[in-house]
C-alpha cells in the first residue's frame, strides 16, 4: 500500500517533516511554492500544509480531490475555507496553543511601552532631549484589563498578567462559565464600561470584522489602551487614529493592521496619519513569531496529525 502523502508550501520547522515521516506519511516539502505551482500539485496529495501565504479557497480545493486534511502552521484559520472544506469531507487542523506565550509576551511588551513612552524617550535622548516629565508613565496596579476572547491566546495573557496587581475580566461570545484564577467572565457591557486596557484574541469572522470601529469605541467610560494582536480588519484604523485624537484611546498597540505589507500599506489614506502617531505603537504581525514559537507549532501540528483518523 503507497504512502499517503502530504505537501509543505510554507515555512515550517523541520520537526514537522520528521514527525510526519514517523508517522508513515511521505512529505514534499517545497516552501517556495507558489499558489499556482500548489494548484497544478495538489491533486496527488492527501495533507496539504501551510501557514498564511495564500487563500485555500474553494479553488484550491477543487483543485485536490484526495485531500483529506490541511494543516494550518499558525492560529488563526481564516484564510482557509473551513466550512467548504467540511463539506468536502476535509478535516482542518492548526496550532494556537503552539504561540499562545509568544503572543501574550508580545501583548504585554507592546503595553509597557505604550505606558512608559520607551520609544518616545529612547529617541528623545538619542536625538539630546531630556524631558522627564513628558516621558512621565501610568502604573498598571489598580487597573482593569479587559479580555476579548478567552481561547488559548487570551488565557495565556491573563495567566502572564498575574503580579501586576490588576483586575483581570473576559468576554468570549462563544462561551460561558470560564471565569479562572486568571480572569473574571463579564458580558461586553462590562467590558466596554470598566476596562482601562483592551486586548483582542478573537479570530476574523464575519461579526468580528469591523467590530472595533467609531460606534464601539464611543460606548467607553474610560479613556483606554487598546492592543490588538489578533487580526487587522477587526479594527477600523481610522476610528484608533479619531479616538486617540479625542482623548478616548490613550495608546494603541498595533501587531496587525487592516492591510499589511508594503507597497499596498503604504497606499491606505489612513497610513501618513498613522505612521506619525507617536501614541500608536507598530509591529509586523509578529506577535506569535518568536524563535520558540516556530518549533512549538510544528509539533502541536505534528501531534494532532497524529490523531487523525484518515
Amino acid at each position: 500500500m503507497s504512502k499517503k502523502q502530504i505537501l509543505i508550501v510554507d515555512d515550517l520547522h523541520p520537526v514537522f517533516k520528521q514527525e510526519a515521516e514517523a508517522l508513515g506519511y511521505a512529505v514534499t516539502d517545497e516552501p517556495l511554492f507558489t499558489r499556482e505551482q500548489t494548484l497544478a500539485a495538489i491533486k496527488d496529495y492527501e495533507g496539504l500544509a501551510v501557514r498564511t501565504k495564500f487563500q485555500v479557497d474553494r479553488e484550491m480545493i477543487d483543485a485536490a480531490p484526495r485531500l483529506k486534511f490541511i494543516a494550518r502552521a499558525g492560529a488563526g484559520m481564516d484564510n482557509v475555507d473551513e466550512a467548504y472544506a467540511k463539506e468536502k469531507g476535509i478535516t482542518c487542523i492548526n496550532a494556537p496553543e503552539g504561540n499562545a506565550d509568544a503572543v501574550a509576551e508580545h501583548t504585554i511588551g507592546m503595553l509597557l511601552s505604550l505606558m512608559n513612552h520607551l520609544r518616545q524617550a529612547d529617541q528623545q535622548v538619542r536625538q539630546g532631549i531630556w524631558d522627564r516629565e513628558a516621558n512621565r508613565a501610568w502604573e498598571l496596579k489598580g487597573r482593569t484589563f479587559g479580555i476579548i476572547g478567552y481561547g488559548y491566546m487570551g488565557q495565556a495573557l491573563a495567566q502572564k498578567l498575574q503580579g501586576f496587581g490588576l483586575d483581570v475580566i473576559a468576554y468570549d461570545k462563544y462561551k460561558t462559565g470560564f471565569s479562572d484564577t486568571y480572569a473574571r467572565e463579564v458580558s461586553m457591557e462590562e467590558i466596554v464600561k470598566f476596562s482601562d486596557v483592551l486586548s483582542l484574541h478573537i479570530p476574523l469572522t464575519r461579526e468580528t470584522r469591523q467590530l472595533v470601529n467609531h460606534e464601539y469605541l464611543f460606548h467607553f467610560r474610560k479613556p483606554i489602551f487598546l492592543l490588538n494582536t489578533s487580526r487587522g480588519e477587526i479594527v477600523q484604523t481610522e476610528a484608533i487614529l479619531k479616538a486617540i485624537e479625542e482623548g478616548k484611546i490613550l495608546g494603541a498597540g498595533l501587531d496587525v493592521l487592516e492591510v499589511e505589507k508594503f507597497p499596498a500599506l503604504s497606499e491606505q489614506s489612513w497610513y501618513p496619519s498613522l505612521k506619525v502617531n507617536n501614541k500608536v505603537l507598530l509591529s509586523p504581525h509578529v506577535a506569535g513569531w518568536t524563535f520558540e514559537s516556530y518549533r512549538k507549532i510544528s509539533e502541536v501540528l505534528a501531534a494532532k496529525l497524529k490523531n487523525l483518523e484518515i
